[in-house]
């Protein structure tokens, strides 16, 4: 008998039979092989040694190079970053594990830099990022936050070439192995800006109201659905429910009524048939818990899976699942420093500190260089 049951019972998600309930969501590290932006086999081996989850997602993968804002981030829009990804699934499954893709569109929270041709990003609206950070490239391995400049802001006929990048990458994922893909619309990125009336002040059918603020992400989950069928799609959203520095800083956009404008997103992913649903919450020291009033209504108005990821040990996840507010709970910094997370929490064995030093960018130190608990037992024994 494992410790946390809850969070070892039988799933099924997209036609996949989990091995636990646990998952590695989508944590940025910055190793994408250059030039290109190519998933490497350093990374395939980091993703293998946490294929003991029930779920893998991967770390946010730009769908188009516009839609970058970080330098060394991984895309999946070109033919070499196919053959990156597949070596990472490859290596995933070898170990019988399920892997999705997330597909990520910064928007404005870009940089000249990271731009083709130096042009400016692009977002719903011509506002410029506040309290955020893009990354650039400074020199080999070398690198420094930029503010995002004030971004251009997109036609009508760019939004739908965008929604069609995002189905040329679910294409793309799907033939580089994975089991699905899950949509970054969290977190101030280019869906959450369309989303937000802070980022979107547009005239048109894409703004105002709040059902013309969801069309964008309405019409990406209809057509990366119908690629990818939608029960193994998955949507990422960060409701926050307080508006101080520290929220704005590290998520970019709080909305003035964030429980009707998320209840209104998820009733959209429920009328789609939508596989699952991811909910990041804040995860720094002191950060805002959901009100339980949302959780109740989130179950309530979906009926796919429901994943919460942010600041959770075992027993706050295994109490959420058998509460009936959750089906999946995934573990960030927690999952990075311990490979093997789910034997550790089944067998209660301690784990290993996370180094933030090595968050991101460098090679396999702080990557894949942290033990596992049975090796780190035989080699005190040696």
């Amino acid at each position: 008998m494992s410790n946390h049951p809850a969070l070892f019972a039988p799933l099924y998600l997209g036609g996949n039979q989990l091995k636990n309930r646990i998952v590695l969501p989508p944590l940025t590290r910055q190793r994408a092989g250059q030039p290109g932006d190519v998933a490497t086999d350093l990374m395939a081996q980091y993703y293998r040694q946490r294929a003991g989850a029930g779920l893998i997602i991967t770390e946010g993968t730009q769908i188009d190079a516009r839609g970058k804002g970080y330098a060394w981030t991984p895309g999946i829009h070109t033919a070499s970053q196919i053959v990156g990804w597949r070596k990472v699934t490859e290596a995933v499954h070898a170990e019988g594990g399920v892997i999705y893709a997330q597909l990520w569109h910064v928007g404005r929270v870009s940089h000249h830099d990271l731009q083709p041709g130096g042009s400016a990003p692009v977002a719903p609206s011509a506002i410029q990022a506040r309290n955020v950070k893009a990354f650039i490239e400074t020199g080999p391995g070398a690198g420094k936050l930029v503010e995002p400049p004030v971004p251009r802001a997109l036609s009508v006929a760019e939004i739908g070439e965008i929604v069609g990048l995002y189905v040329q990458a679910a294409r793309n994922a799907l033939k580089a192995g994975f089991d699905g893909v899950e949509i970054h619309a969290a977190n101030g990125y280019l869906v959450n800006q369309f989303i937000s009336a802070h980022a979107n002040h547009r005239t048109d059918e894409y703004g105002g109201s709040l059902s013309n603020r969801l069309r964008f992400l309405d019409e990406i989950v209809q057509a990366v659905g119908a690629v990818v069928g939608p029960e193994q799609l998955g949507v990422r959203f960060t409701p926050l429910f307080s508006s101080t520095d520290e929220d704005r800083v590290y998520i970019g956009l709080v909305e003035d009524d964030p429980h009707t404008t998320y209840l209104e997103a998820i009733a959209l992913l429920e009328r789609a048939g939508v596989g699952y649903l991811s909910i990041a919450e804040a995860d720094w020291e002191n950060a805002p818990d959901l009100p339980p009033t949302f959780r109740r209504a989130v179950r309530e108005a979906f009926s796919g899976k429901i994943l919460y990821a942010g600041r959770y040990t075992a027993e706050k996840g295994a109490r959420l699942i058998n509460a009936g507010l959750a089906d999946l709970i995934a573990f960030g910094r927690p999952f990075i420093a311990n490979p093997d997370l789910p034997q550790r929490i089944a067998n209660g064995w301690p784990l290993n500190a996370l180094d933030p030093s090595t968050l991101y960018g460098g090679a396999e130190v702080g990557l894949t260089d942290y033990p596992t608990y049975l090796s780190s037992i035989e080699g005190e024994a040696a």
